[in-house]
């Protein structure tokens, strides 16, 4: 879920199950994930994404989207942007089917209304498109967004830690910074203090993954799948994990614990096929 390298060494089978959980789930760039590479991606504006994603409808969709951003006029000018930022929301998430931009208006009108449940709520779809990317670029400008909005909601709650994950994660993922490692010491502590918080056990384990320290990831969704037997993200990264490292015993145990909470006949077959190519 590369979901920025959401699972960074599964096979087709995992992106394959994915989409048929997650939905719109773009499937993993095999390469260098962008945190790990010398070079900070492009910066992209937000004027320049939405011209990009604009470049791609026609010219009706491009009228109703412009219809809706000349909509604000004199009076409670606040609350009709809020509005208005909500139809733009909604018009690209579920007509036009971008989730990007969906998230994107969903935390402006956000930024407008300054709550904490509303301002995360926006941070994590954000997150969950940025973790989804597969251009580094637009990798980190939705971690740009999703920081600030996260960001926002520790101004209002400094307590929360589901939040503080959220910036760790954009640290960690969304090449925002020159030393990931910011991330994660920040994640580290919180799942330090409180080991059930199965939100920084999973992105722990990620974060594992992704600098190759496979045994330390298990150790990470081994907890959550303690905790929660049926996180199929968590085992399936566990097969994963013990596929790569030629384990496969224990890689197979895996699949086969996924098959309990999978109903997809397609995605059955694949782990079928995954499990007799391991015995």
């Amino acid at each position: 879920m590369r979901k920025q390298q959401w699972i960074l060494g599964l096979s087709g089978i995992v992106v394959l199950l994915l989409l048929f959980f997650f939905g719109n789930t773009i499937p993993p760039d095999k390469g260098t994930p962008a945190t790990a590479t010398a070079n900070a991606p492009a910066h992209l504006t937000t004027d320049a994404v939405i011209s990009q994603f604009k470049s791609g409808l026609d010219t009706q969709q491009i009228q109703k989207i412009i219809q809706l951003e000349n909509s604000v006029v004199r009076g409670d000018v606040r609350d009709q942007q809020i509005h208005v930022y909500h139809q733009l929301s909604s018009y690209w998430a579920d007509t036009l089917h971008n989730s990007i931009m969906g998230a994107y208006y969903t935390g402006e009108a956000a930024k407008l209304e300054n709550s904490e449940k509303n301002l995360t709520f926006a941070a994590h779809l954000l997150l969950d498109d940025m973790m989804s990317a597969t251009d580094a670029s637009q990798q980190h400008w939705l971690a740009e967004q999703a920081k600030e909005l996260f960001d926002k909601a520790l101004v209002i709650n400094p307590n929360n830690d589901s939040s503080k994950v959220g910036v760790g994660v954009c640290y960690m993922f969304g090449n925002i910074s020159d030393n990931p490692m910011q991330g994660i010491l920040a994640i580290r502590e919180i799942a330090d203090k409180n080991p059930d918080n199965l939100y920084a056990q999973m992105m722990l384990g990620l974060g594992g993954i992704q600098s190759g320290q496979y045994d330390k990831a298990a150790e990470r969704f081994l907890t959550v799948v303690k905790k929660q037997p049926d996180n199929i993200e968590a085992i399936l990264n566990l097969a994963s994990i013990y596929e790569h490292l030629g384990n496969k015993p224990e890689a197979a145990k895996w699949y086969k614990n996924a098959l309990n909470y999978i109903q997809v006949p397609q995605a059955r077959k694949e782990i079928e096929d995954r499990i007799k190519s391991l015995q």
